[in-house]
């Protein structure tokens, strides 16, 4: 099972620190919404992401999907950088609570995720999502199955 694909051989710190330093590539949907990963360390992650008109849904502001999106994704890898190489994550639950609208006026959100327990089948995470004035946008949980590869 490739989890990270080709990179699955690292450690997910390693291969999140390759991706905030330009080593690495980001994922097919890190470039279509725009976001990146800009730090990584041992059970947290960051994600930024400028706010676009095409990110916005139809009422002026960006799309509740793409912020959600970012919060997952900084979970997730929060989570990540607490797993060995060849142990993936995917996503079992996420709650999400939004605080503030985000808009191109808002200028460059981060989410940052937080790994709160991470144990052998399930892990616990929280993001925050922020404005670069550091107001609070937006809360969110998530728990997370870890997959570990099969036994020969």
């Amino acid at each position: 099972m490739a989890v990270r694909g080709k990179h699955f051989e690292l450690s997910g710190l390693e291969f999140l620190r390759a991706l905030a330093s330009g080593e690495l590539e980001h994922s097919p949907i890190a470039h279509t919404l725009g976001f990146r990963v800009t730090e990584a360390k041992e059970g947290s992650a960051t994600i930024e992401l400028e706010p676009a008109e095409f990110l916005y849904n139809a009422v002026g502001s960006v799309h509740g999907g793409a912020v959600t999106a970012i919060a997952d994704s900084a979970m997730g890898f929060a989570v990540s950088t607490t797993l060995p190489a060849s142990v993936g994550y995917t996503t079992l639950d996420l709650n999400i609570r939004f605080l503030r609208p985000v808009t191109e006026e808002t200028g460059t959100i981060r989410a940052t995720g937080y790994a709160e327990h991470s144990g052998r089948t399930t892990a616990t995470a929280r993001a925050e999502i922020r404005d670069s004035d550091d107001r609070l946008l937006a809360s969110a949980t998530a728990r997370c199955m870890i997959l570990r590869p099969e036994s020969s």
